[in-house]
């Protein structure tokens, strides 16, 4: 019996010899014709990725171009070259030393890299970015400032609020319609005339508005909106006490004359409106859109890693088929829906001005009033997010990373936010019961059925895959200097008030 049992197990032995011997030789065979046994394995992975991605595509009808269909301006146009020395000059502040390039920098993500964005008075105000500190050594400006690139995009809604919103929203027209666009100078719902011709010029006529931002506070001091446009308006023409030199308005004039055309007085041809609307066309000209991701979608399978193919499945499959369901949000080809949504970002900085202490920030309710929209702020376009930090509409998070972790789980972001990811010059003051609040109201919508934010739990390696994702959405331009010269200061600009932007 024993010797039998012998002799079957040798025979098994042999035949399991044979078979590994044979599965050996087959490997071989395959490496000796496609290089590798890994790489056939890999391939057969690589198609089931792209089969399940493209087939997610072809559900959401993603054509993976936002442009397609609008009219957008060129950064060679005369319009837009007005605009781009109106947007470096520090003559559209109220003391003189502050651009909207002081927070919009092109070579800074369209930003400044703060958290909260450091206006008026400015220790160095050729300083942009880290480093660019306030002479009280602490930030006025409450919100997070919004990057430029692709605000042509938007069609809704434009600053973290909304405040500017279009009445018509038609898809593809940057918020022009036949209602009109409400702005802070209207009742809600109720359209400015004075607004403009699209979101991004009404956006354009606030900043100089804003005693935080440029207005400062002496100037035209307890005047409303209009009085202070008009003011900078005439400073350009050598109108008034704190008109510019008889040399540099000439160059002004022969700018607006060149771009619109000869006027009775200068007044005529230099006005606020012209100003927002040269703004416009600069800021409308910043479109970023060539990412590695449009050309995967359209059909270039090798444009993106493996990483970013896994992640991108799980951006846009749902929770029930184990997805992070990104999509429900940052949706269609612009990466938002424009609508808003409470995440429980915690709260820092000074505040809008709202609750008991007048630190607090209510966000979409300011406007709305809606109960629903306390701490509601607006989906961020994703395009270009790896070089838009910092992130929220406070930048409370520094890192890509941050953020996406905060979304995955608010509640434990919240307990373990680390603040010293945050400049000391940050006021913290309230900011715990305040996110706190934001909480509770992110917790009562889900329970309400408010669409919001779920839960999400993902492994840090599918955290690495959803991040290079991410990654695949900026366009290589915004971050080579030499590729957005365009969009930078003439070097041969005769502005005495132009920024020279320094950056550390």
């Amino acid at each position: 019996m024993g010797t039998a049992i012998h002799t079957w197990m040798s025979i098994n032995r042999i035949k399991q010899t044979i078979v590994a011997a044979a599965s050996v030789a087959l490997l071989v065979c395959l490496w000796l014709l496609s290089g590798s046994s890994n790489q056939v394995v890999m391939a057969q992975a690589d198609d089931d990725i792209d089969t399940a991605l493209r087939s997610l595509l072809a559900d959401y009808g993603l054509t993976g171009d936002p442009t397609a269909g609008r009219e957008l301006p060129a950064i060679t146009d005369p319009l837009a070259q007005l605009g781009r020395h109106l947007f470096f000059t520090k003559a559209l502040s109220g003391e003189l030393d502050t651009a909207c390039v002081s927070c919009h920098l092109p070579t800074l993500g369209g930003g400044d890299g703060l958290s909260l964005s450091i206006g008026v008075h400015a220790i160095d105000p050729d300083l942009i970015g880290p480093g660019r500190v306030h002479r009280d050594n602490t930030p006025l400006v409450p919100r997070n400032a919004p990057t430029t690139f692709n605000i042509a995009l938007w069609d809704r809604v434009i600053f973290h609020d909304g405040r500017i919103e279009s009445l018509d929203a038609i898809p593809g027209t940057n918020g022009a319609g036949t209602h009109g666009i409400r702005t802070p100078d209207a009742p809600f719902a109720v359209a400015d005339p004075l607004a403009g011709e699209n979101l991004t010029m009404a956006q354009a006529r606030f900043p100089v508005t804003s005693e935080a931002e440029m207005r400062g506070e002496e100037f035209e001091a307890g005047e409303l909106g209009h009085t202070v446009r008009n003011h900078l308006a005439e400073r350009l023409c050598a109108v008034g006490e704190d008109g510019l030199d008889a040399d540099t308005s000439a160059w002004w004039q022969a700018e607006f004359t060149q771009v619109f055309g000869p006027a009775p007085t200068v007044k005529e041809l230099i006005t606020e409106q012209r100003i927002a609307q040269a703004l416009a066309a600069y800021e409308r000209s910043q479109i970023f859109v060539d990412t590695p991701w449009q050309a995967y979608v359209a059909g270039e399978t090798n444009a993106i890693s493996d990483s970013a193919k896994r992640g991108a499945l799980l951006f846009y499959r749902p929770l029930d088929a184990g997805g992070a369901n990104c999509v429900e949000c940052h949706s269609g080809a612009f990466f938002t829906d424009e609508q808003f949504h409470v995440q429980a970002i915690p709260q820092i900085g000074p505040g809008k001005g709202d609750g008991p202490r007048g630190t607090d920030d209510f966000g979409r309710y300011r406007e709305t009033g809606d109960s629903h929209d306390m701490y509601a702020f607006r989906t961020p376009t994703l395009l270009n997010v790896t070089v838009t930090g910092p992130y929220g509409h406070d930048g409370a998070y520094t890192t890509l990373e941050g953020i996406v972790r905060h979304h995955l789980d608010p509640q434990r972001a919240v307990a373990d936010y680390d603040w010293g990811q945050l400049d000391p010059t940050i006021q913290v003051r309230d900011t715990v019961t305040q996110t706190r609040k934001a909480l509770i109201h992110l917790q009562l919508n889900r329970l309400l059925g408010v669409p919001t934010i779920d839960a999400v739990q993902l492994t840090d390696g599918e955290v690495v895959d959803l991040l290079s994702f991410l990654a695949t959405l900026t366009d290589p331009c915004v971050q080579d200097a030499t590729c957005l010269a365009p969009w930078m200061l003439d070097p041969d600009s005769p502005d005495p008030h132009a920024v020279r932007p320094v950056v550390r």
